[in-house]
């Protein structure tokens, strides 16, 4: 425990990498207050260019992106009721008829508070939690790692609101894509259609900078005369005692509900933002004001969201399971630059670990101060004209995409994965299932080859092993369990 603490306090005395986290602040709170980019699309942006940074040092900036930018969604659905990031979509709800009252800053202020209890809140589980998982995780073989994988894929279905047959088949199709190339135990060629070039397989970097983020500007290509109203404001409020009366209760329920929701495979801080909401309103005295500027609604809302972050980066270090599409990026991160999640992560490199939380720790101290002092300068940043931005955002895409091994190939998987993800949101189809899929599918095939292995081809003795059982009755209660309980309601109705 002393290590990990002075590891975590080994961030304060590296001026270079306060730098880095201040600067990377600064543009997770730009890219999260514009609407459209997102936490997702700003880490695949950013991930080519952390390619030759310390390993530490990358993922501090991506997981910096990823905390900044989920508090920031919160200024646009505040003051434009535009969420700048889907996490921030239930705090429009009564942020911005609070706005509209004239409360902007008083919103704003709740807002940014709750951000940052939320995230200090999950960063102090995560530093506790993730080291005891570990421990439990040395007990995974192929087979439980299997089935772990499996209950991953099926927690797809509530990723996010395309429906969970489309979720579903997102999935699989990242899981396809993962086949893509040789297969590493008998070297037999799939899917390559004659391109040598894919003999290793899909890189992740060019598809998840192709799904979120070119595909993101193709979406906002088509809302080029879109105008934006922004509610005045003088500046940021920090809550009255009344106001932290009201809402330390419901601060407190989402940080737990935020973090919980976090560590769920593949959930992430939209859909622990929505519960966090549903539960304010749910255990609050005052019900009619939700939807017309309740501040415990926003509360609910923006500790729930950011507490997700800490709790998303909990199974994504410690088994290979993103909690979410930001992770997934963050993982693809870790695994370019050699640090291979699991449980040996927290015995042979437990100094980088804690070193990366404690950036995470300095991050949301940093986005409260300038949630604070610079919330409206930040505001104005969505005024940004589209033909401007996304100009800027296509040429980070192709420039990260050849960076990485400079070659035209990459940029062409941009060009077909950003071409793909377009259509595919067009009509429903979330890109996250897809990204998230892609990196499951390597870990479901090779540990069920390796299973197969130790079971001499009787796949069904995977059941026989206590803790691969119990994760293959969370996938079937996980897909079916919505199913089930409509039909009981129904029969008992």
């Amino acid at each position: 425990m002393t290590e990990a603490i002075v590891a975590m306090a080994s961030v304060m005395t590296d001026p270079y990498l306060l730098l880095l986290i201040f600067l990377t602040t600064i543009v997770g709170v730009i890219i999260g207050a514009l609407p459209g980019l997102g936490a997702t699309t700003g880490a695949a942006l950013l991930l080519p260019f952390t390619l030759t940074m310390e390993p530490v040092h990358a993922i501090a900036v991506l997981a910096t992106i990823y905390c900044a930018a989920t508090f920031a969604g919160s200024i646009t659905a505040i003051l434009i009721n535009t969420p700048g990031t889907s996490a921030a979509a239930a705090t429009c709800l009564d942020g911005y008829p609070l706005a509209q009252r004239g409360e902007a800053g008083r919103a704003l202020g709740i807002a940014v508070v709750s951000s940052t209890i939320g995230g200090l809140f999950s960063v102090i589980v995560l530093a506790i939690a993730a080291p005891m998982l570990a421990r439990v995780a040395y007990e995974f073989r192929p087979p439980e790692y299997f089935a772990l994988t499996l209950f991953g894929l099926s927690m797809l279905a509530s990723i996010s609101a395309g429906g969970a047959v489309k979720n579903l088949m997102g999935g699989l199709f990242g899981v396809w894509l993962a086949t893509i190339g040789a297969d590493k135990s008998t070297s037999i060629e799939r899917f390559m259609f004659g391109n040598d070039n894919l003999y290793e397989g899909l890189h992740f970097v060019p598809v998840m900078i192709g799904l979120f983020a070119m595909s993101e500007l193709l979406i906002q290509s088509t809302r080029l005369n879109q105008i934006v109203e922004t509610v005045a404001m003088k500046a940021v409020q920090l809550p009255t005692m009344a106001d932290y009366k009201k809402i330390w209760k419901t601060i407190l329920r989402s940080c737990g509900i935020g973090t919980f929701i976090g560590i769920l495979p593949a959930e992430g801080a939209t859909v622990a933002s929505m519960i966090g909401y549903s539960e304010a309103r749910r255990w609050s005295k005052n019900k009619e004001e939700f939807g017309k500027g309740a501040i415990e609604g926003i509360a609910g809302a923006e500790a729930a969201n950011n507490a997700a972050t800490g709790g998303a980066m909990v199974p994504t270090m410690v088994l290979g399971i993103p909690g979410s599409g930001t992770t997934a990026v963050i993982l693809v991160g870790l695994m370019v630059h050699g640090l291979r999640p699991g449980p040996y992560l927290f015995t042979q490199q437990v100094d980088k670990v804690y070193a990366i939380f404690g950036a995470m720790f300095v991050a949301n101290l940093m986005f409260l101060v300038l949630g604070l002092y610079a919330a409206k300068l930040f505001a104005r940043v969505s005024l940004v004209p589209t033909a401007v931005l996304w100009p800027i955002v296509f040429a980070l895409s192709v420039i990260g995409a050849y960076a990485l091994n400079q070659s035209l190939q990459d940029v062409w998987i941009v060009m077909i994965f950003g071409v793909l993800g377009y259509f595919m949101r067009r009509f429903g189809f979330a890109v996250a299932p897809v990204a998230i899929g892609l990196i499951l599918g390597e870990m479901v095939e090779t540990n069920l080859q390796n299973s197969l292995k130790i079971f001499d081809g009787q796949w069904w003795l995977i059941a026989t092993q206590p803790l691969a059982a119990f994760f293959l009755i969370l996938s079937f209660l996980g897909l079916c369990g919505p199913a089930l309980y409509g039909w009981i309601t129904k029969r008992r109705a």
